[in-house]
């Protein structure tokens, strides 16, 4: 019985690693390697829309791997009440992070490129609020690779 406890363990273990490599990957794949790579292939009025995209895919996969976290975290035997915490303290932090983009600033910054018309955001009035509202997307970006790399080295 022990070492089908132990089994069990493990694997949910492996599975909350798993959970926590994907979710880290997808958000450094699209940062800092597809979302560069694309505005430096694509004129940026595409860029912008194929970029804003991507960001809404990551938004789902966000939220999909934060709710497959709390359930591993929970049904996690291997883990003390120490570590269960602050993993779902790590996952409510990248999921708030998430959220704030997917949710608040994408949406914001979608309707200021279509409110800028053909000539694109740069040419337009609201190229200072979208800007600003660009930067704090990406820190909240920056925050939550960051509270990735913690949640990966946590979950192991």
């Amino acid at each position: 019985m022990g070492a089908g406890l132990s089994r069990s363990a493990s694997r949910v273990a492996a599975a909350r690693l798993l959970v926590a490599v994907l979710w880290a990957g997808a958000l450094w794949a699209l940062g800092y390697i597809a979302a560069p790579a694309v505005f430096a292939a694509v004129p940026s009025l595409v860029a912008g829309d194929v970029v804003a995209q991507l960001l809404t895919r990551l938004g789902w996969v966000s939220i999909a791997c934060a709710a497959l976290m709390f359930v591993l975290v929970r049904v996690s035997s291997d883990l003390d009440a120490v570590r269960k915490r602050i993993l779902n303290l790590l996952v409510l932090a990248m999921l708030a992070c998430a959220l704030v983009m997917w949710a608040g600033l994408q949406p914001a910054m979608a309707q200021m490129r279509e409110l800028a018309g053909p000539g694109g955001v740069r040419a337009s009035p609201y190229w200072t609020q979208f800007a600003v509202m660009h930067g704090v997307s990406q820190l909240f970006h920056v925050i939550e690779s960051v509270l990735a790399a913690v949640l990966v080295l946590k979950s192991r």
